[in-house]
C-alpha cells in the first residue's frame, strides 16, 4: 500500500493566499503569506507535493498563476498538482508545460468526461486528477460546477461509471459544506467511495482539523488528504501531517 501524502494547499486570489468556505466567494479569509513564500516554507518544512488552486480561473477561466507554478516548479523540491479554471486542451497543456506534475480538473471532468479521459490516454492517467466537489441533496451527492456556484445534475454514482474505462488513477472529492469550516471530514462519503470504486487514489478534502482526522482517512483507505485552514490557522502542523 502507498505511502499516505498530506498535501499543503495554496488557494489563490488576486494574487493573494486565501480560503473560502463553503465554496462561497463572498465569505473569504485573507492570510498574510506571499503565495511563494508560503510554498517554500511548506517545501522547508519537508512537503514533496503542493495542491495550488486559481480561483481566480475557476469562476472566470484564464490562467493567472502560470508564473507562480513555474516559480515553484523550478524550485524542484515541491511537485505541484494546479487546479482551477482548466476548460479546455491548451489549458492542460500549459499547465503541464509550466511544471505542473498533476493537472486538477474540475467542471469539465463533471461536464465533458469524454474530453477529459482523452487527456488521461494523453498525458497519462497519473498526470490528471478528476475534481468532483459535492453537496448531499437529502438523497445523494452531486456535483457543483464553475467554482462551486453551478450544480451541474450529475451524480458521483453517475461520473465514476462514466470513467470506468478511462484508466482513472487519482480522484480528489471535496465536501464543499464542510470545506474551510474546520468541522471534521465527512468520514462517511469517502468510505462510500472506497466502496465505489476501490482501486482509484482518493484524496479528500474538506474540514479536516487534525491529526485524528487524517488518521481516520488514512484508516479508510484514502491515498491522501488536501490541507488548506487547519495548517493556516494552526489547528494540524505540518509535521503532524506529513508523519501520518
Amino acid at each position: 500500500m502507498s505511502a499516505f501524502i498530506a498535501m499543503p494547499a495554496i488557494d489563490v486570489r488576486a494574487g493573494a493566499v486565501v480560503r473560502l468556505r463553503q465554496g462561497d466567494y463572498a465569505r473569504e479569509t485573507r492570510y498574510a503569506p506571499d503565495p511563494f513564500d508560503l510554498a517554500m516554507a511548506y517545501a522547508d518544512q519537508g512537503a514533496r507535493w503542493l495542491h495550488l488552486v486559481d480561483l481566480d480561473a475557476a469562476r472566470e477561466g484564464g490562467n493567472a498563476l502560470q508564473g507562480l507554478l513555474a516559480r515553484i516548479a523550478s524550485d524542484g523540491r515541491l511537485s505541484v498538482q494546479v487546479g482551477g479554471g482548466v476548460r479546455s486542451d491548451d489549458d492542460v497543456r500549459r499547465r503541464l508545460g509550466s511544471g505542473a506534475a498533476r493537472v486538477v480538473i474540475g467542471s469539465l471532468a463533471v461536464e465533458r468526461p469524454a474530453d477529459v479521459a482523452a487527456w488521461m490516454a494523453r498525458e497519462g492517467a497519473e498526470r490528471i486528477v478528476p475534481a468532483f466537489d459535492v453537496r448531499h441533496d437529502g438523497r445523494e451527492w452531486r456535483a457543483a460546477t464553475r467554482g462551486w456556484t453551478q450544480d451541474s445534475g450529475a451524480t458521483l454514482t453517475t461520473l465514476f461509471a462514466a470513467y470506468r474505462d478511462a484508466g482513472l488513477r487519482h480522484v480528489l472529492c471535496t465536501d464543499i459544506a464542510r470545506d474551510g469550516m474546520l468541522a471534521g471530514p465527512n468520514f462517511a462519503l469517502y468510505e462510500s467511495l472506497r466502496a465505489l470504486a476501490p482501486n482509484v487514489a482518493l484524496q479528500a478534502s474538506g474540514g479536516i482539523r487534525d491529526r485524528t482526522d487524517l488518521d481516520r482517512l488514512a484508516g479508510i483507505g484514502c491515498a491522501g488528504a488536501v490541507l488548506g485552514r487547519s495548517l493556516l490557522e494552526g489547528t494540524l502542523s505540518l509535521a503532524d501531517a506529513l508523519s501520518c
